[in-house]
């Protein structure tokens, strides 16, 4: 009677352990989600910082382009007061769009392509958007390891509980 009092015991105790181990691993999990997505705002915030500078230069030299300027600054501005993801999403992709459209239209302004501030911050924009692009990688990957571990036993039924 007291073996098996003392296996339930130690039964007891490894599931106790698990429990904990399982529930610590999920909360890593979930804040290295929350870590991921923060670098790719950092990232969003840092471009939409650059687009000022660049809007500035740019109206010395593209007078009849006003229409391209207003939509990078619109799409800035829905970039800088969105909330949720999705709408950081669109927002990007708006933002995205509008300055492809100011690096086409630099192609028509030799002076504009020769100004070395405009360089710089075109080489800025490139090097932000190659981190953005890592950043997203890095988020899908933690979402996926996340997800798969929310699903996978036994840490499926923890995450249910809880």
């Amino acid at each position: 009677m007291m073996i098996f009092l003392g296996l339930i015991i130690i039964v007891g105790i490894i599931l106790v352990i698990m429990f904990i181990s399982s529930y610590n691993k999920l909360v890593a999990l979930k804040n290295r989600v929350e870590n991921a997505w923060a670098q790719i705002d950092v990232q969003l915030k840092r471009r939409a910082d650059l687009i000022p500078n660049l809007v500035e230069i740019v109206k010395g030299y593209m007078k009849h382009e006003q229409e391209t300027l207003e939509k990078v600054i619109k799409a800035r501005s829905m970039l800088m007061s969105s909330g949720t993801i999705k709408e950081k999403a669109e927002a990007n992709n708006m933002l995205s769009s509008a300055l492809k459209s100011i690096f086409a239209l630099s192609e028509a302004y030799p002076e504009l392509k020769a100004n070395e501030n405009f360089k710089e911050l075109q080489q800025e924009l490139t090097k932000t958007e190659d981190k953005i692009a890592y950043a997203r990688q890095f988020y899908n990957d933690a979402v996926m390891i996340y997800n798969t571990k929310l699903e996978a036993f036994p840490t499926n039924f923890i995450a249910n509980m809880l």
